[in-house]
């Protein structure tokens, strides 16, 4: 049997915040204004060919308007669709929400922990952007609050990163990942399935490498085609290193890939949700997120298998801390 105490069969986000704070807890999202280092200058020009930030940020999140205002009426937003979430995490989403001195850091996460009902943040980032000075910040304020910081991965290939223009390696992104873990600083990832030049063993494969690391929470989802992107262009003159997925056979990708990975990694998502004006992936399944989950969760169910049912110890296969 699954090794959790609830009929999930995958170590699932919500419970893990109702065992860490008794209820429900949602995430506030917040553009404040960030930019990132592979899109200023500092690391490259032109940001990750995947990205456009319109296709996730919720329409309240607006960095002409200030961070309280926004959590506020993300708050107010919660509130009426779940009947009073309970408590909130600010979340920074929208570019490299490190990407700063310390000072500009601490004032506008501060302004966001001030809002009656936050009890923690979520930080979105990357880990070139990631300092001694600041991971010391986050472990102090970790002390205090729930901190989470999410840090990009996308792949565990040099190659594939290189492409898709993220800026970093690996071993950076590990590096990072170790170093706030050590700090006992809650850390999360992402990680995208189809990105090009990919095999589906090499995707596999990533569950024993990420099985590796301290990682407290992970975020999964299919690639998917954002109008006006650098990677429509690579993918009009490329469309054979592109793998997209009809549903069916990616709910089998994530199932194998799910009984590899290690059972106390909290799965945070699955799968992504982009407007469809802003969609132009060559394959899109036009059901909701938790449409798609609820007929994951069948599959679990029929194939009677388990987040970790295939987990083994790590062995030598890429980098961990």
């Amino acid at each position: 049997m699954y090794p959790w105490q609830h009929a999930r069969r995958f170590n699932a986000y919500p419970q893990y915040f109702k065992k860490t704070f008794g209820e429900r807890v949602q995430k506030v999202s917040i553009d404040a204004g960030f930019d990132c280092p592979n899109r200023d200058g500092t690391v490259a020009y032109g940001g990750c060919t995947f990205c456009d930030n319109e296709a996730f940020n919720p329409s309240y999140c607006r960095p002409d308007v200030s961070v309280r205002e926004q959590v506020e009426v993300g708050i107010r937003f919660h509130r009426k669709r779940y009947h009073d979430p309970g408590r909130y995490l600010a979340y920074f989403q929208a570019f490299t929400n490190t990407h700063a001195p310390l000072g500009r850091l601490r004032q506008i996460y501060e302004e966001a922990l001030a809002v009656p009902g936050v009890v923690g943040l979520v930080v979105g980032t990357r880990p070139d952007c990631l300092d001694a000075e600041k991971l010391d910040y986050f472990q102090r304020l970790a002390e205090r609050k729930h901190v989470i910081l999410e840090i990009g991965i996308e792949s565990c290939y040099d190659a594939t990163l290189k492409r898709i223009n993220r800026g970093h390696s690996y071993v950076q992104a590990v590096d990072a990942i170790c170093q706030a873990a050590e700090r006992g600083i809650h850390v999360g990832s992402h990680l995208i399935f189809g990105l090009p030049g990919e095999t589906e063993a090499m995707m596999l494969a990533e569950a024993e490498m990420l099985s590796k690391l301290p990682l407290k929470t992970i975020k999964f989802h299919q690639l998917q085609l954002i109008r006006g992107t650098a990677m429509v262009t690579d993918y009009e003159r490329h469309p054979q290193d592109f793998r997209f997925y009809w549903l069916e056979a990616y709910l089998q990708l994530i199932r194998c890939f799910v009984e590899r990975l290690h059972p106390g990694i909290v799965i945070e998502r699955f799968f992504a949700e982009a407007p469809p004006d802003l969609d132009v992936t060559p394959i899109r399944w036009n059901l909701r997120n938790d449409q798609l989950l609820q007929q994951f969760e069948r599959l679990l169910e029929r194939e009677d298998t388990w987040q970790g049912r295939l987990y083994a110890s790590p062995s030598s296969l890429g980098p961990g801390c």
